[in-house]
């Protein structure tokens, strides 16, 4: 299938999607699926004997070739595959060969573009950021498209509307997959069921296998527990969390937090 047929560009895709995502709930489902290939069909001059039974089967033809989650909705990153060119379609910077499943890759990203140390990503910092992500592409785009796309990217995922970037945002545009520690029970009562998850989750967050976490490590460790009791989180929060619990785990005060210091915070008895 052609997806370039609309031949739009940023701007244009982003009053799309946020005329087409009624709730802002980042998808496009349900009826706002219905609305938005019925609008698709008197864009390319159906207007006559449109029933619902050909937008049904054009929506059915088209979620087959980008709905890529099977979830019967769609996303961002498809909608932008379904209707943008090629060479507009900057959201394609972000589709990874893996998923960003670890929340330590996300906050090393999140402490380098939040260059001020604010707890938000401004509209400079995620300029700075597209820039890089168009170098690593070997894409060489004008300045004022540049500042086009940080503008569309800063209108479709700064959901609170106050020109900056906080911790949620950024997880919307990245992708980042579902909290790991959601996968446990936190009230295990075994002992022997208490230490094998925290060997677990210690060897996740412990990207770099040396026994200790810390920087981004830390960060996303502190990311992931506090978002279990509250699910929206700011930067500002964050660091201020992660001060709590260097100040009550960091025994030997180094700046990281051991493996058998943070065992000792849990109230777990482990081998170093």
């Amino acid at each position: 299938m052609e997806s370039s047929f609309l031949k739009l560009d940023a701007a244009e895709f982003l009053e799309i999607w946020q005329h087409f995502d009624v709730d802002d709930n980042g998808y496009i489902e349900g009826k706002e699926l219905d609305d938005f290939f019925c609008h698709l069909l008197k864009k390319l001059g159906a207007n006559n004997a449109l029933t619902a039974e050909k937008v049904q089967k054009v929506k059915e033809q088209f979620m087959a070739a980008y709905d890529v989650t099977s979830d019967g909705r769609l996303q961002i990153l498809e909608l932008a595959n379904m209707i943008l060119p090629e060479d507009e379609n900057f959201l394609l910077l972000f589709r990874r060969e893996t998923p960003l499943d670890n929340s330590v890759e996300f906050m090393r990203i999140w402490r380098k573009y939040d260059e001020d140390s604010s707890g938000f990503i401004s509209a400079n910092e995620l300029r700075n950021f597209l820039q890089d992500l168009l170098q690593q592409h070997k894409k060489q785009i004008p300045e004022a498209k540049l500042d086009e796309y940080t503008y569309a990217m800063m209108k479709i995922f700064d959901k609170n509307k106050d020109s900056r970037l906080d911790l949620n945002d950024l997880a919307r545009i990245l992708a980042l997959q579902e909290n790991f520690l959601l996968q446990f029970k936190m009230d295990a009562s075994s002992t022997e069921e208490r230490k094998r998850d925290f060997e677990t989750i210690f060897a996740h967050y412990d990207v770099s296998k040396t026994g200790a976490l810390e920087g981004p490590e830390v960060d996303g460790f502190v990311k992931d527990m506090m978002e279990l009791v509250k699910p929206s989180i700011s930067g500002v929060d964050l660091d201020k969390f992660r001060q709590i619990l260097l100040n009550h785990c960091d025994v030997n005060r180094d700046g990281k937090i051991q493996k058998s210091e943070l065992a000792l915070c849990l109230g777990l008895k482990v081998a170093p």
